[in-house]
């Protein structure tokens, strides 16, 4: 067995063998993770708000150091739940709407 996977017996089910796929399961928790911030939480409402924004109207908005609001836009666009469109020499970052659907989805499930 690897260090990225687990297997147990369920009992209830004869003996069955269920693996689980940690690294499945780490990646899950980093999507999670994404939105369990208060910052990124903000982010995600003011592009929401304005339809799209740069990194530049983000940082100044939040009054923050453009490195800080550039990290937490990168660690949103990884999880999936901004996107980004270029013009010219702007990179502007929208909601990915799909994404926060398939999140409540997810959660939903998860917790019923």
């Amino acid at each position: 067995m690897s260090n990225y996977s687990m297997t147990l017996t369920d009992t209830k089910e004869n003996g069955v063998l269920l693996k689980v796929d940690l690294l499945e399961v780490k990646k899950a928790s980093l999507v999670l993770r994404a939105l369990n911030h208060k910052l990124r939480q903000q982010i995600l409402k003011l592009i929401d708000e304005s339809g799209k924004m740069t990194v530049t109207e983000l940082y100044v908005k939040l009054r923050l150091e453009q490195s800080v609001a550039s990290q937490h836009l990168a660690i949103l666009r990884k999880a999936g739940f901004v996107k980004t469109e270029r013009d010219g020499k702007f990179i502007y970052y929208s909601v990915n709407i799909n994404r926060i659907h398939e999140l409540n989805r997810f959660v939903n499930e998860l917790l019923n």
